[in-house]
């Protein structure tokens, strides 16, 4: 059995000894008017919803008579597609009832000026086709996407100088529709989002730290931006991460939005790559083969009088427990769980020949083969695995455990795996779990994985095939003249980042640290409107969009919840003197924290209304009063001292600069000073 002392620390890893490579493909939303093919209107939409359809997705052949093996995939899980529409941002189109209607030339354009941008080479004639989606992510089961560009680069700044990254394509497409909803037999999408225009960026691969790589990520975004034609804030670009390492498959790790989260995701998954690269060697080394068919056997009648809950649940067939799982920790996949539809619940075992110690060695701290295999049974209704290294436990007793090992007639170097729930999809899970086990003797199979907000990935699907595209029939070729990108060309010159940076630092009179963060960020808009508006000082404005609320997201508070109005409201307030800006944080905190779901709410419930000029002086003077005697010895030294009690007194209920000056000048009028 392995030494757990031999578990590793990731800080020894070196992204060039590993032969790490991550690749990119970067979807950026486009800022306009409408979608991609139809004249709605392209915005997100939490209002509510007018219409409501369900759909059930299939697989079709592609143009090579193929079918995906990850729309296969998708497809056995069954799941009925519930759609949820508004009008105003989806119509006729968007629900597969209409052909899609001549395509967005304001998008086209933004994708070609992005080309230009990044010295590609554009095509002469483009053709949308049609790429093969069935996780019910768009109406048709295909996404629309057609090929603007090959080749050009990026400029990016490593710690041994200025690289080239090569840009591999540079695609239009629509964005997919909007996840809101998922349980084990529904999958619910929201349509607004589906058809806005996106523009897709491959980048060849490169290898650098994980800080290095994310700095590709944050160069190209920022190329983006500068073109002022895309949409920024949560979600509005997204990236899809190919990472492998040397000897492995290629992992691609879809999902991830924010940058700090890109750089766990790397790190993630350097350790779990290298870490099942380790697991190979030493499955290998010890002679462990999976050439033999596999024996699994029906272990039911075993378990007749266990105290097991969920394999209880599932012996009896009991309906009410679908979807229940195992008293230990749901969050690790070790602890097993299962559903059971209320028929046919079985247990099943697998036998592991030599196997013992290896579901739970952790090459690298949770990162073991059993964890990867309680991942990808989940998409077959199963909650996770039992195994044999951790049992007995999860009310498995030690007379199970060995009457198990009997039945499969194991000795002590071996392992099994025990699965409980309905017959179909134990069966179904089983076989995954074998197929799984012949690629673990190899070392990293190619799949693709969803990113965590922890920056953790877990199995998805496997990785789509080349026979997924076809063309799309419904809308002719498009071409591409010389004329048109010449005129794209002078009238669209892109700033460099540097550029706008300095340009926002003057306009502004902001520092550059404050003029890249706000440039940086999702709030570049709101901030200059809120600027041109209200007259507040643009360096206090730019401060609070930029560390106040993340400050405020770091402490694990939902900035979601706090939308562009609210704060356009709160800093309103402040140029009115409703409000002293020392408020504006405890504000943000209040409906950020759901508490309150207005600024007039948060106000409220803070106690924040500004008090009178008359109030200020009376308070002020009761200070003075309460500590005269300080006042006498100290003189104008007890300013501070004086101050800080009236601005914890006032509460962020008036500015402290006018509280400062009011003070000063009664203490003054006191000592006789000025």
């Amino acid at each position: 059995m392995p030494n757990p002392s031999t578990t590793r620390s990731l800080d020894i890893l070196d992204p060039y000894s590993i032969g790490l490579k991550v690749g990119f493909e970067i979807h950026q939303q486009l800022a306009t008017k409408s979608k991609l093919f139809c004249s709605c209107r392209a915005s997100i939409d939490d209002e509510g919803y007018d219409v409501e359809f369900f759909r059930r997705l299939r697989p079709t052949h592609s143009e090579l008579g193929q079918y995906d093996p990850a729309a296969l995939f998708e497809f056995k899980k069954g799941k009925v597609m519930r759609y949820l529409a508004r009008k105003g941002t989806s119509c006729l189109v968007e629900m597969d009832e209409e052909p899609p209607h001549d395509l967005n030339r304001e998008a086209l354009e933004t994708a070609l000026i992005i080309s230009l941008a990044l010295n590609a080479d554009v095509v002469d004639e483009v053709h949308v086709m049609r790429k093969i989606v069935i996780d019910g992510s768009n109406t048709t089961g295909f996404q629309r996407t057609m090929l603007i560009a090959i080749g050009g680069s990026l400029k990016v700044r490593f710690k041994d100088g200025e690289r080239e990254v090569k840009v591999q394509s540079i695609c239009l497409e629509e964005d997919a529709a909007r996840l809101v909803g998922d349980d084990s037999r529904v999958r619910t999408y929201a349509l607004d989002r589906l058809g806005i225009p996106l523009v897709e960026i491959a980048l060849e691969p490169v290898t650098g730290t994980p800080g290095e790589i994310t700095n590709v990520a944050l160069t190209l975004g920022r190329l983006l931006r500068a073109t002022r034609r895309v949409t920024r804030g949560l979600g509005s670009i997204r990236q899809d991460v190919n990472i492998s390492i040397e000897g492995g498959g290629v992992v691609e790790v879809k999902g991830v939005q924010r940058l700090d989260q890109l750089k766990k995701v790397i790190e993630y998954e350097m350790k779990r790559q290298h870490g099942l690269k380790i697991i190979a060697e030493r499955l290998r080394g010890m002679g462990i083969s999976m050439n033999e068919p596999p024996t699994i056997v029906d272990v039911s009648r075993l378990f007749s009088n266990t105290e097991s809950r969920v394999i209880r649940s599932v012996l009896a067939h009991d309906a009410s427990n679908d979807g229940s799982s195992s008293s230990s920790s749901s969050s690790s996949s070790r602890n097993s769980s299962s559903s059971s539809s209320g028929s046919g619940g079985v247990v099943k075992a697998l036998a592991l020949k030599g196997f013992a110690g290896m579901l739970a060695y952790e090459p690298y701290e949770g990162i073991r083969l059993g964890r990867e295999l309680g991942e990808l049974v989940r998409f077959y209704g199963l909650g996770g695995i039992f195994h044999s290294d951790e049992l007995p436990a999860y009310g498995v007793s030690k007379d199970e455990v060995d009457a198990v090992r009997r039945m499969l007639m194991l000795n002590s170097n071996d392992a099994f795996i025990l699965l409980a729930g309905r017959e179909e999809s134990v069966d179904g899970a089983m076989n995954a779990i074998v197929e799984r086990l012949k690629q673990a003797l190899i070392g990293v199979p190619a799949e693709t994985r969803a990113a965590t907000q922890d920056g953790r990935t877990v199995y998805s699907r496997p990785r789509p095939g080349a026979a997924r595209m076809y063309p799309e029939t419904d809308i002719p070729p498009i071409a591409i003249s010389k004329e048109m990108l010449s005129r794209l060309r002078e009238s669209s010159s892109i700033k460099t980042w540097d550029e706008y940076v300095d340009e926002l630092s003057k306009r502004y009179g902001i520092n550059r640290v404050l003029a890249e963060k706000i440039f940086d960020s999702d709030r570049l808009d709101l901030f200059e409107r809120i600027v041109e508006s209200t007259g507040v000082q643009a360096s206090f404005i730019a401060s609070t969009l930029t560390e106040t609320i993340v400050s405020l997201e770091r402490q694990g508070l939902d900035s979601s919840r706090l939308k562009d109005e609210h704060v356009e409201d709160a800093f309103i307030r402040v140029a009115r003197g409703d409000v002293a800006k020392e408020s504006i944080a405890s504000i943000f905190e209040v409906i950020m924290q759901g508490r309150a779901d207005s600024v007039d709410k948060a106000i409220d419930m803070l106690g924040l209304r500004a008090v009178s000029d008359e109030e200020l002086s009376t308070t002020l003077d009761g200070i003075i009063g309460e500590n005269y005697n300080v006042l006498r010895e100290k003189g104008d030294k007890a300013l501070g001292m004086l101050m800080g009690i009236a601005m914890k007194r006032l509460r962020g209920r008036v500015d402290g600069n006018k509280v400062n000056a009011l003070l000063k000048r009664k203490i003054e009028e006191i000592t006789g000073k000025k």
